[in-house]
């Protein structure tokens, strides 16, 4: 908890709370339904509340905005980010059942009320949102693939609508078809190892009517 503490200095009571809230709740129900390693559970901070947290280091949502995380998991980077962002929309997407099982009991355990969860395929979603979020669920190429159509004409931010994707080592093969995509080094925000090849890419998207 400290380290959220020592890059985010802004933070409510209540967000506060809500994040220390967020082990327990984990490791209880890692418990009965495992969706996050041992070795990660011990280090959960550093290792899924922090990374998570870095796209809010590239991008801050502003009230209103409605992000969709494609292939949740345990609810990463959605419920990290919809804590920081109380006043933004989020909606967290995977295909696997008993994970999001977690990830509702988890937001239910904190009142989170903006956040809503959906179990099957992002193909399957016909909404519209300013940002889409995930953690290196697919090669950006199948990524862009499966969020086609799914971005937001309206513009609010600094940086355009599109994708915000937490990935890790050489991305020059994997973006080299995406001329457009920036590459955020996380080490540049936070000094602990565990970031040291970890990126934020941002690709913008354009719109194309469902």
């Amino acid at each position: 908890m400290d380290l959220i503490l020592k890059y985010f200095t802004n933070l409510t009571e209540d967000q506060i709370n809500k994040f220390k809230k967020l082990e327990t709740l984990y490791k209880d129900w890692n418990i009965k339904i495992n969706v996050v390693s041992r070795k990660d559970i011990d280090e959960l901070y550093l290792r899924h509340v922090l990374h998570s947290l870095a796209i809010a280091k590239v991008m801050g949502f502003k009230d209103g905005a409605r992000i969709m995380d494609v292939g949740t998991g345990g609810g990463f980077p959605g419920i990290p980010l919809a804590i920081l962002y109380p006043e933004c929309s989020f909606h967290l997407v995977d295909s696997i059942a008993k994970k999001l099982k977690v990830v509702n009991e988890v937001v239910e355990g904190l009142g989170l009320t903006n956040v809503r969860t959906t179990h099957g395929r992002v193909e399957e979603v016909q909404e519209q949102y300013d940002f889409i979020v995930s953690r290196a669920v697919a090669a950006m190429p199948t990524f862009v693939h499966w969020v086609k159509g799914k971005i937001s004409k309206n513009q609010n931010h600094e940086l355009k609508n599109g994708i915000l994707y937490l990935k890790g080592g050489d991305l020059k093969e994997e973006l080299q078809d995406y001329k457009t995509a920036s590459i955020y080094n996380i080490s540049d925000f936070y000094e602990e190892d565990f970031f040291e090849t970890k990126k934020v890419v941002h690709l913008p998207l354009k719109y194309k009517p469902l």
